[in-house]
């Protein structure tokens, strides 16, 4: 039987097929600088439905790297169903998501497993924390939206973090996966959901500063998503309410 590997990073993607061959480069280069071979590294590749060339630009990064793996959602599901298929598929110790483009460095990785390796079980890339390790800035407009959504996560759902939205996240896998089984929300407003049940399944949680550039062709629409967001943060107390997150037997 193949051991698992120590670490696998799920990449979502839906029309990546520009930003794709760059940030898998980084990764391979990176990691091969640390001594990470094939056997101690799987990458998932997350197929979001997507209508240009990112599956065939993937599958061929998979026949000439093994640590690659591609996974399709089939149909356009969303970044939250991508995150969740990719955990729930992912066989390392440690699974770690990052956006396709990488607005945090892969490097900045070596944080959050210094976290995990510290006692936690969930490490959560923060760009609020430490705001100079910013290198490119969002708008004004969305760093003001951004911090009144802050707000929000706090009142509705009780979480103490700077920043939920940082797509730079890591998990130890086995104690994390009943997270991912009971994540509903699909798109961009997953992320307070699944940290809020990793505190309801009492998971240590460290938030970490890490550097951070904005990417205009970010896929996320200003006042479109942002809404839906604050609708996903009503839905996620509710769910609670209504008991569609039970904890496991045995805990408290």
């Amino acid at each position: 039987m193949i051991p698992p590997p120590e670490l696998s990073i799920i990449v979502p993607a839906y029309n990546e097929e520009t930003r794709l061959p760059r940030t898998l480069t980084r990764i391979r280069d990176y990691f091969a600088s640390r001594g990470m071979g094939s056997d101690q590294l799987e990458i998932l590749i997350v197929d979001d439905g997507s209508e240009d060339g990112t599956v065939q630009v993937a599958e061929k990064w998979a026949r000439e790297w093994p640590s690659v793996r591609v996974v399709s959602n089939g149909d356009n599901r969303g970044k939250g169903y991508s995150v969740r298929h990719g955990m729930l598929e992912a066989r390392g110790r440690i699974a770690l998501f990052t956006d396709a483009d990488l607005s945090s460095p892969i490097e900045e990785s070596e944080k959050l497993l210094a976290a995990i390796k510290d006692g936690n079980e969930v490490a959560i890339g923060s760009r609020a924390l430490d705001r100079t390790l910013i290198t490119l800035h969002q708008s004004r407009l969305r760093e003001l939206a951004g911090m009144i959504f802050n707000g929000f996560v706090r009142i509705f759902v009780g979480l103490p973090f700077s920043d939920t939205q940082c797509g730079f996240k890591a998990f130890v896998r086995e104690p994390s996966r009943v997270v991912f089984e009971q994540q509903r929300i699909e798109r961009f407003g997953f992320d307070p959901e699944i940290l809020f049940l990793a505190k309801r399944h009492g998971l240590r949680t460290a938030e970490v500063a890490v550097r951070w550039a904005h990417d205009p062709a970010t896929k996320v629409h200003m006042i479109r998503d942002s809404l839906m967001m604050f609708f996903d943060l009503g839905l996620i107390r509710w769910n609670w309410l209504v008991g569609r997150y039970p904890k496991r037997p045995g805990e408290k």
